[in-house]
């Protein structure tokens, strides 16, 4: 298939708040060894992109500068030593960045096929937060049926998605969230109960229903102490942002006499094989739970390319519930 030269993408002018992001004309990627190039039909927006365009979050040195981690779309070109895509092929993909464009190549082990009777547009929502989840919650926490989880921040991207996970895993689930409203959705979506942390202590809650075994959190700061004593006895943190900060004082003495684990992950800085292995752990396992309808794609609104900072805006207001997605036309 021959390829336009350039292509429409959205560039960080310089770090900033949501109107550095611009339009500009870049180059089509070409795919090398393994990776294949996919036209973008949607792209996801998540927390990564926005703290990139602040100048938080640097991308890996091989990585595209342009911000965006996930897209679906259609595959137009393959690289040498592909064999699992074609030309025409239907994929969601996990990006090492370079979503937000017309265009994006990536391994080709980091695609997948859509999900049965999901649309693009929901499935340009799954890559990030799937991953994510998978890798952090059960490969890394090792969360098993009949055990009990907790997720901060329930109705983000990362917290529906994790709710869900957890639940057609057989575990008891809880979240917290910042109104009654969004508490409502968790508990739509699976858990047992959802603190208002405006108004409950998620710890006291957690130690009366004896304790998580395992929590994800993306808060950090102040919430790193509380999570430990919300554990239960052999239980696991796992820590995969931290929005109030990455510092904190904690007693060891706890860790080892309760034997407690703290450990976490960021997915973008590990290897391409690493991702692959991630992959495929995703298509094996969460891909049948979306077949058989318990995760679903929970949709908060979507944005034309060309709109990203009010993507952006959308975001960083805390509003939102769910996913947020791009819609691109090539």
């Amino acid at each position: 298939m021959t390829l336009s030269d350039s292509m429409l993408a959205m560039e960080i002018l310089a770090p900033g708040g949501p109107d550095v992001l611009q339009a500009c004309a870049r180059p089509v990627p070409v795919p090398g060894h393994g990776q294949i190039v996919i036209r973008i039909a949607w792209a996801g927006v998540n927390r990564p992109d926005a703290l990139q365009r602040a100048g938080a979050y640097a991308p890996p040195p091989d990585a595209s500068p342009l911000p965006g981690l996930e897209c679906s779309g259609t595959v137009v070109e393959c690289g040498p030593g592909v064999t699992r895509w074609q030309i025409g092929d239907k994929v969601c993909a996990l990006l090492p960045g370079g979503g937000y464009a017309e265009y994006a190549n990536c391994p080709a082990s980091h695609a997948l096929p859509i999900p049965e009777g999901m649309t693009l547009k929901e499935a340009a929502c799954l890559p990030e937060t799937c991953f994510t989840v998978w890798s952090n919650v059960v490969m890394r926490g090792r969360l098993k049926a009949g055990e009990t989880f907790l997720v901060h921040g329930g109705t983000s991207g990362i917290g529906t998605t994790a709710i869900q996970i957890a639940k057609a895993l057989g575990a008891r689930v809880f979240a917290t969230a910042g109104s009654a409203e969004k508490c409502a959705v968790c508990e739509a979506l699976g858990a047992q109960h959802a603190f208002n942390y405006r108004e409950e202590d998620f710890v006291t809650g957690l130690r009366e229903a004896g304790g998580a075994d395992v929590i994800l959190d993306m808060v950090g700061g102040s919430y790193i102490a509380r999570n430990l004593k919300a554990l239960a006895d052999d239980g696991r943190l796992v820590q995969i942002a931290f929005l109030q900060g990455a510092r904190a004082e904690i007693g060891l003495g706890e860790l080892m006499s309760r034997r407690l684990t703290i450990t976490g992950s960021t997915l973008r800085p590990q290897s391409e094989l690493a991702k692959a292995r991630i992959a495929a752990e995703v298509e094996a396992h969460v891909w049948p739970m979306i077949a058989r309808g318990a995760v679903k794609v929970v949709l908060d609104s979507e944005f034309p390319l060309r709109e990203a900072a009010r993507a952006h805006e959308r975001i960083e207001s805390a509003n939102h519930i769910g996913k947020i997605v791009m819609r691109v036309e090539a």
